[in-house]
């Protein structure tokens, strides 16, 4: 009997239609368009406007887009993982209000929260489901809204951070194709250096903490980068080599989006060139668990069926991991 694998079969985005230019943000805080894309490499982000829209909403369109494409019932969807750091409320989990957006009624569904990292995290749990053989289809998707727990006044995290979601769709092989490897970890000494203070059972929503601004994003800029430099370059290397990889096998590098020279470094340590990088930090920012299935998204038309693909990820926590994949169909024309 052939060995199961998780093939994304697969993959559709959606980002809001307002866009928050360099521009907009320099008549907000004290900053430029030369310094963020220095940087950042940051030139625009996208914002989810409207009352009562929350991370359910851009999870919602971006699954809707990937059973249309694909040509799949949404009663046939097994199971759906939203991973979020920014859930529309503490409970019912964002994925259980997807699933009713979408019409999967036979699905059961949970959220997962491991920062940036957790799109990996959610990938290779709902590859597990596929692999024992117990479901067929599982949706699993990366969606954030950052503009919600963004101060922007704070111009160290104001500039960074989007909104969006990415889904894939993964279906049984049996031909090698899909998830092949998945490199894991975290680190809780990152506590201090990227959270948010308050909200949850430890420090709950107060007067006191919606006047300290306790309810943002807080980040220790110098040390989450140099984090994140090395421990994602670092993962990256070790799975190419677990798996016996030279640079010129792979074909993409799939990198998570929260600093162009983040991403510049970790392709650096396995030897890409900028050519097989996939990038688009440029017009989203970083969209938290969306960047890397919104960077299959737009790449979607240039991977063909076996291309080796690399995902790659820091994240708060400290999370961080890599995950080897190849590719299951040719570009749909």
């Amino acid at each position: 009997m052939k060995k199961i694998t998780a093939a994304i079969t697969g993959v559709h985005g959606y980002t809001p239609e307002y866009v928050l230019t360099n521009q907009e943000l320099e008549r907000m805080v004290d900053t430029n368009d030369e310094w963020i894309t220095t940087r950042t490499g940051i030139k625009e982000r996208r914002i989810l406007k409207g009352e009562n829209a929350g991370t359910s909403v851009l999870g919602i369109k971006a699954a809707q887009g990937l059973l249309e494409k694909t040509g799949t019932k949404p009663e046939d969807i097994d199971l759906i993982i939203c991973s979020t750091v920014t859930p529309d409320m503490m409970f019912p989990a964002t994925a259980n209000i997807i699933s009713h957006g979408i019409g999967a009624e036979n699905a059961f569904s949970f959220d997962m929260n491991a920062a940036c990292s957790g799109f990996l995290f959610a990938l290779t749990t709902g590859a597990q489901y596929i692999e024992t053989g117990k479901y067929k289809k599982v949706i699993v998707i990366g969606a954030d809204k950052m503009s919600s727990i963004i101060d922007y006044t704070d111009r160290q995290t104001c500039i960074l951070f989007g909104d969006g979601a990415g889904a894939v769709l993964l279906e049984p092989s049996e031909d090698g194709l899909g998830v092949i490897d998945s490199i894991l970890k975290t680190d809780g000494i990152g506590e201090k250096s990227l959270h948010m203070k308050a909200g949850g059972s430890r420090k709950p929503a107060s007067i006191e903490t919606i006047n300290n601004k306790e309810h943002f994003v807080f980040q220790d800029g110098s040390t989450v980068f140099k984090f994140a430099v090395s421990k994602m370059a670092d993962v990256s290397e070790e799975i190419v080599n677990k798996n016996n990889l030279s640079h010129e096998d792979i074909a993409w590098l799939v990198p998570h989006q929260a600093n162009k020279r983040i991403i510049d470094a970790t392709a650096r340590r396995i030897g890409l060139d900028e050519n097989k990088v996939m990038l688009n930090i440029q017009k989203y920012g970083n969209t938290t668990s969306a960047t890397i299935p919104l960077c299959l998204w737009d790449y979607e038309s240039k991977l063909k069926k076996g291309d080796n693909i690399i995902l790659a990820a820091f994240g708060g926590g400290f999370t961080w991991g890599s995950i080897y994949i190849k590719w299951a169909y040719n570009p749909i024309q």
